[in-house]
């Protein structure tokens, strides 16, 4: 795809998918993951497999907002209007919605209702996480090596104070090795 070709019926179809995923994206965009795969390769086929995972990793690998591998997805599948499309599809109701509800809990945060609520989503977003991690690494599923070290690496972020660079390099230096 160039990145200047025109294809509405792409971009319109990037736009509904994107802005329905939009009010479900607890926990951010990243816990939709298998939910674009199925809908993106799976149903359309507007990407490819690798594609789509090339998309979510350069995004988590570049710095700025974690929802970037939404325009890297629609600009693979209808070039730059497709990443202009997702991207408004993507954020425009998600971010009303999260400013009036923030606004109104913060003027209601003592209520027993709405720290309960709070309280509930945070199992809920995680495992929506665990789901998409699950997704993302099927050489995980299939080799017991790379899942004892994403466990080990699991432990380490939540029981130490280690760098997460350090962590970073430690596996790219096993994934050049061969070890995982």
């Amino acid at each position: 795809m160039t990145p200047l070709m025109w294809a509405p019926d792409t971009w319109w179809l990037l736009f509904g998918h994107f802005l329905a995923l939009s009010l479900m994206s607890i926990g951010g965009a990243i816990t939709l993951v298998p939910d674009m795969h199925r809908r993106l390769v799976v149903d359309s086929g507007l990407l490819s497999d690798v594609d789509f995972t090339s998309a979510i990793a350069l995004a988590q690998a570049a710095p700025g907002p974690n929802v970037l591998f939404v325009a890297l997805m629609g600009w693979y599948a209808g070039g730059l209007g497709g990443a202009v499309v997702s991207m408004v599809g993507i954020m425009v109701p998600s971010t009303t919605l999260a400013l009036s509800v923030s606004r109104w809990v913060s003027t209601r945060k003592h209520w027993l209702s709405v720290q309960a609520f709070q309280a509930g989503m945070i199992p809920v977003t995680i495992g929506l996480l665990l789901a998409t991690g699950w997704h993302l690494a099927p050489s995980a599923q299939q080799q017991p090596r790379a899942l004892l070290l994403s466990i080990v690496i699991a432990a380490l972020v939540w029981r130490t104070k280690i760098s997460l660079i350090w962590l970073v390099a430690a596996g790219a230096v096993l994934g050049a090795a061969g070890l995982v």
